[in-house]
């Protein structure tokens, strides 16, 4: 059977290398462009960390430095066992906090036409982690740009 792969429903691009202290301080992902995806998957990946946690937002940019950013709204879920996933749970602009432990996928997803409703107008995207508990947590996140606006056999760039 041989492999079709589609890249017109995703693209995959990195938000952070995996490092030892991931989560260190406050940590944003790249950022990408939302406006040319309906909806934009962080993946977040913790490896080994006993009590190391962080606060979680998404932020709507203006642009890829960014010069002005506000936490919007988004949904995630998170796997801390195995491979079982919790209840996809929506988040205020406050976020959600981590658990702590090793092992463990967090999925934040972010509705791309929703960030005009913000009231902004911004069209780039970003996670934020900030450090709750100060212990070190090997990690990294990856992003996945959901169903292109325009298909495209060689998806056009999201990091900018």
């Amino acid at each position: 059977m041989a492999l079709d792969v589609k890249t017109q429903y995703g693209h995959w691009v990195k938000g952070l290398d995996p490092v030892a202290d991931a989560f260190a301080g406050t940590v944003r992902s790249d950022v990408v462009r939302g406006g040319n995806h309906r909806s934009v998957t962080f993946l977040i990946i913790k490896g080994a960390g006993a009590t190391g946690t962080s606060t979680i937002t998404v932020e709507a940019n203006d642009d890829v430095t960014p010069t002005n950013s506000t936490a919007i709204p988004f949904k995630y879920r998170a796997c801390t066992t195995g491979d079982t996933w919790g209840a996809l749970t929506d988040a205020t602009t406050a976020g959600f906090a981590t658990t702590a432990g090793s092992s463990q996928l967090y999925e934040i997803i972010v509705d791309t036409d929703e960030l005009g409703h913000q009231g902004t107008g911004y069209k780039y995207v970003s996670l934020k982690a900030v450090e709750v508990v100060d212990s070190p947590v090997l990690g990294g996140i990856l992003v996945l740009m959901n169903q292109p606006r325009i298909a495209q056999a060689t998806p056009a760039t999201a990091i900018v």
